[in-house]
């Protein structure tokens, strides 16, 4: 792979020294890139020559409170390794600051292709992307399955009362990232405060469900759930939402979000609902609450981005375009909020 000395936010130097205790001692010397396509944590790969494996980071700059939680994607990961949710192997956690400047952790690299765009899936074939998409959805209802007290993470968050606390939350968040005015959102949030529906049976949250945060094998298995960085516990049917509301939006906002729901063969919108609910067995009877919701969490990431955009703290290219995401995400939320 093509290396760099020291990607942005990756001391080499002081990763090296620290490796040898933590992870294993290197065949060679260690070199690294980023990952291309992340928006949040940063994702490299390390290699020693002989050995390949992934390590994550928060974002430089301007990092929201809970958002980057390096350890709290360590330990999900760790705690479902034991399940049918397939998650890689974790190493190595570190949260001393001095070493690369930031908390971190090492996994193993998992061969496969985090499937992004339609037109990465149309070659595939309908009967390939029908058989994929369904896996997609049957992973996520297979997550929402696993009890949190047998796998060690009881304490992983709060349940109860989990709907309330997001809406407050993501307000909270975009609050904290503001660059200019967004009365559909005042709007969006006072709507949702105002109509917070009983919560679904609690289980382990993703927090970011969609195609390209799994990897796909060359036989269409599907071998890893990754970008664990919202996971908690809650209530489920909002990774549900936002999966639906990726794909909704589809190519309407662009490239920001994934148009791979256009590909022939994938599950439409109804039928990802119903090999859900053949899975779940959960009431989608608000489900027009649950998607509001995902307008504005994902307004408030996408506003944090732009934030981070504006004052120089991205890494790569494709950030110019973020801020205009946000007005079509907010007016699907109070469509969404319409048809509940």
């Amino acid at each position: 792979m093509t290396t760099e000395a020291s990607p942005p936010g990756l001391d080499l130097g002081r990763l090296t020294a620290w490796w040898p205790d933590h992870v294993a001692a290197p065949a060679g010397e260690l070199a690294a890139r980023m990952i291309a396509g992340g928006k949040s944590n940063l994702t490299y790969e390390v290699t020693d020559g002989a050995t390949t494996w992934i390590v994550r980071r928060p974002p430089l700059g301007h990092v929201l409170a809970t958002a980057h939680d390096m350890a709290r994607e360590h330990r999900v990961m760790t705690a479902l390794r034991s399940t049918a949710v397939p998650v890689p192997e974790t190493f190595a956690l570190c949260q001393d600051t001095e070493v690369i400047g930031a908390p971190f952790y090492v996994m193993d690299r998992v061969v496969g292709t985090p499937y992004r765009e339609a037109r990465e899936l149309i070659p595939l074939g309908a009967d390939r992307v029908r058989a994929i998409s369904t896996r997609l959805v049957d992973t996520l209802a297979t997550l929402h399955q696993v009890d949190p007290m047998q796998v060690g993470l009881a304490d992983f968050g709060r349940a109860e009362g989990f709907l309330a606390r997001q809406v407050a939350r993501w307000k909270k968040q975009l609050d904290a990232s503001h660059t200019r005015d967004l009365p559909a959102a005042e709007t969006l949030h006072a709507r949702l405060a105002a109509s917070v529906p009983p919560e679904s049976a609690p289980g382990i949250v993703h927090g970011d469900y969609r195609l390209d945060k799994v990897l796909i094998d060359e036989h269409d298995e599907l071998v890893a759930v990754l970008d664990w960085e919202m996971a908690t516990l809650g209530d489920p049917l909002t990774d549900l939402a936002l999966m639906v509301l990726y794909q909704r939006m589809g190519a309407a906002a662009g490239a920001l979000i994934s148009d791979v729901g256009s590909a022939p063969g994938y599950l439409s919108e109804t039928e990802v609902l119903q090999q859900y609910a053949a899975g779940g067995g959960r009431d989608l009877s608000r489900f027009g609450f649950y998607l509001g919701l995902a307008a504005f969490k994902l307004a408030a990431i996408l506003e944090g981005i732009h934030y981070r955009y504006l004052h120089g703290q991205t890494v790569g290219s494709g950030f110019e375009h973020i801020g205009e995401a946000i007005h079509p995400l907010l007016d699907a939320g109070l469509a969404a909020l319409d048809q509940d």
